[in-house]
């Protein structure tokens, strides 16, 4: 499904195209379900159950709360960068923020973030021999294996003594009775790496190269910030497209935009090409950063599987670029992407930059 249209309608309609099959190309291989069955994968009504507990910990007002943070943390990446002048722009700035936010966020230690970060990049390197070489198949599901353990320690700790943070919240939410299961946490905390974190670095990463490749929009928004950080943001979620897709399964024999489905039949929305739909942007190889309406599918499309995180990824690719054009406005690539291989994600292992 490459138009936006069609993205759309599939999404809209989940008793018809279903994610609980998978969202991948390939389907899964069971022994992966305990950490990667999360409510991505999953059809009402296990879908709307972990949903529902998850917002009650997961409120606007908690994102609210974290703006703070998320400056502060920004702040402090660009003035290390600024102290060094160049470096991986990947490593030392657009992996750094959201992995710190999303472990602070769960109240993962300090100590253990590298330990996070690593295994995050075994699971979604998967496919990229720098990550998981062929020779070791395992490697995915020992990583995700270290996250889930580390996940339930965390979990247990909290419910013997609940902290001001989301894993409390979770470990600890009883809603209508119900609350998660230590593999329901541990399924949604490696959704969140995934979803907010790992997505959010990619934005991040081509949000400079976009600015590198666009000086007048760069010098656009350095001189007005604020004017343009909405659109901005948007726009460079639109053309970055972290997630390339996502698959549903046909349940049931259904026409969708014309075209007939047969139940069993696999669909992947292809949220990269939608976002380039000439029927709905003018010109949208163009990057601009006023451009509005942005009706993009950079979070998803609209229906039952929309982000949750959605707010969380706009404040922090408007905070780093906020920190980096008031107090680096040099910064620019300097030199090409080293892209991650994958089919999945529309990953950047390393970015040289400069200021």
């Amino acid at each position: 499904m490459t138009r936006h249209a069609d993205v759309v309608e599939a999404s809209r309609r989940p008793r018809d195209f279903s994610s609980a099959e998978g969202i991948n190309l390939f389907d899964r291989p069971p022994e992966s379900l305990e950490f990667f069955d999360s409510m991505i994968n999953m059809d009402d009504p296990r879908h709307a159950r972990l949903r529902r507990i998850v917002s009650r910990a997961f409120t606007p007002s908690m994102i609210g709360r974290l703006e703070a943070e998320i400056r502060r943390v920004a702040a402090t990446i660009v003035d290390e960068l600024v102290e060094r002048g160049a470096g991986d722009f990947v490593a030392e700035v657009a992996e750094r923020l959201p992995l710190t936010i999303i472990c602070r966020l769960m109240g993962v230690p300090e100590d253990r973030h590298r330990f996070v970060a690593e295994r995050t990049n075994v699971i979604l390197g998967a496919g990229d021999s720098e990550y998981t070489p062929r020779d070791d198949p395992g490697a995915v599901l020992n990583a995700a294996a270290d996250l889930s353990g580390m996940v339930h320690e965390l979990a247990a700790e909290r419910i013997e003594a609940p902290a001001d943070d989301l894993t409390s919240r979770l470990v600890n939410a009883n809603v209508d009775g119900e609350k998660l299961t230590a593999g329901e946490l541990g399924s949604f905390f490696g959704l969140l790496l995934q979803a907010g974190s790992e997505t959010t670095r990619t934005a991040i990463s081509h949000g400079l190269l976009l600015l590198t490749a666009h000086p007048d929009q760069k010098r656009r928004w350095a001189d007005d910030f604020e004017r343009y950080a909405a659109t901005a943001t948007e726009e460079i979620v639109r053309c970055a497209s972290p997630i390339i897709y996502m698959r549903r399964t046909a349940a049931r024999d259904c026409e969708l935009n014309g075209h007939r489905f047969a139940a069993g039949d696999k669909l992947l929305l292809y949220y990269y090409s939608a976002n380039r739909d000439e029927t709905v942007f003018d010109a949208p190889e163009r990057f601009d950063i006023a451009r509005s309406p942005n009706p993009h599918l950079g979070f998803g499309a609209p229906g039952p599987h929309y982000c949750l995180g959605a707010h969380l990824a706009r404040s922090e690719v408007t905070a780093v670029f906020r920190e980096l054009l008031a107090r680096a406005p040099g910064v620019h690539a300097a030199g090409e992407p080293d892209r991650l291989r994958s089919n999945f994600l529309n990953g950047i292992k390393r970015l040289p930059c400069a200021l």
